[in-house]
């Protein structure tokens, strides 16, 4: 194992829960991690307000102060973080080699918690209100709702699921689909179309959503994808629900995955196809994202790490 001033234990790529609980539980463990914080420090909850279901919490936390006391709590046990965005790694070889546009330092142990970025509409109008009455997830956001019409866009089944999801706690829930049938399985489809609460406006796209951060939303504009023609419909939020997109361009050729893009680890553990780099969060996960079971697998992560840096450091005693 190399001792120059570039050379680390561990090094995390990515943030958020995954990533700053794997940087507690390094720093803890003495490892002395450096983390690369990647394109949006802290990740997906950056750009939630409430969150009401990380444990802990009993009357909520806003998701920015969340991420922000979890990179304090890591700083405070010795994660060296940096504001940058990972260009390239090399796996094929150890020390494994991982390069910003600043610097290019070597590692006995990678974790990679790059995430998984929504697919959102591409709208001005669904940034600005993003948290504001527009969001990407209704496990997450939801509560919020209750009571109201929502509208869900999308014909997937991540859809239907978000749709079947937003009836416990809204009074309506709308699915605006750009074509005249769903993508969704069988079964998803038949669940929504059966409930009584869920409506659907098929040969539709939104162009644009309406509202402000201080009032939240009141409405969106649809157009008609077969005619052109566009209406105004009334709402009080819009969930995206177009799928998601996993950071792991930069592991292609390096790190094995699925056909969606998520990347492969053993069943029941974070270890990927190369020993010695670990992958935690929903850089990983397609199925649960939630911040919860992200810091929990951020926690594995680091474990695993530390324990095959043991391994490591047995090894080469023993050869010495």
């Amino acid at each position: 194992m190399s001792n120059t001033p570039n050379h680390h234990k561990v090094v995390i790529i990515g943030s958020g829960p995954a990533g700053y609980t794997a940087a507690i539980y390094a720093a803890r463990a003495d490892l002395a991690p450096l983390m690369y914080e990647g394109p949006q420090p802290g990740g997906q909850l950056t750009i939630t307000t409430d969150v009401e279901n990380f444990p802990g919490f009993r009357e909520g936390i806003l998701g920015p102060q969340l991420m922000e006391d979890m990179k304090a709590q890591a700083k405070r046990f010795g994660t060296t973080i940096k504001n940058a965005w990972v260009k390239a790694v090399d796996f094929s070889k150890r020390p494994f080699t991982i390069t910003t546009d600043d610097e290019t330092v070597t590692a006995d142990s990678v974790i990679v918690a790059t995430g998984a970025t929504a697919k959102l509409l591409g709208l001005e109008s669904e940034k600005n209100l993003m948290g504001h009455g527009v969001s990407a997830c209704a496990t997450c956001d939801g509560f919020f709702f209750k009571d109201k019409d929502v509208v869900v866009v999308g014909g997937g089944d991540s859809a239907m699921e978000e749709a079947h999801f937003l009836t416990k706690f809204a009074n309506k829930v709308t699915v605006v689909v750009r074509r005249d049938e769903l993508r969704a399985s069988k079964i998803m489809q038949d669940r929504a179309l059966n409930h009584p609460k869920i409506d659907f406006i098929w040969n539709a796209e939104v162009i644009d959503i309406h509202g402000s951060k201080e009032d939240g939303v009141h409405a969106i504009t649809l157009k008609d994808t077969k005619t052109g023609e566009t209406k105004e419909f009334k709402t009080q939020g819009v969930f995206t629900a177009i799928g998601h997109k996993p950071n792991t361009d930069l592991f292609k050729g390096q790190l094995g995955a699925h056909d969606n893009g998520y990347l492969k680890v053993e069943p029941g553990t974070v270890n990927t196809n190369v020993d010695g780099v670990f992958a935690c969060g929903d850089v990983m996960d397609h199925h649960y994202r939630q911040a919860i079971t992200a810091a929990g697998t951020g926690c594995m992560a680091a474990m695993d790490a530390e324990k095959y840096l043991e391994a490591q450091d047995a090894k080469t005693l023993i050869t010495a």
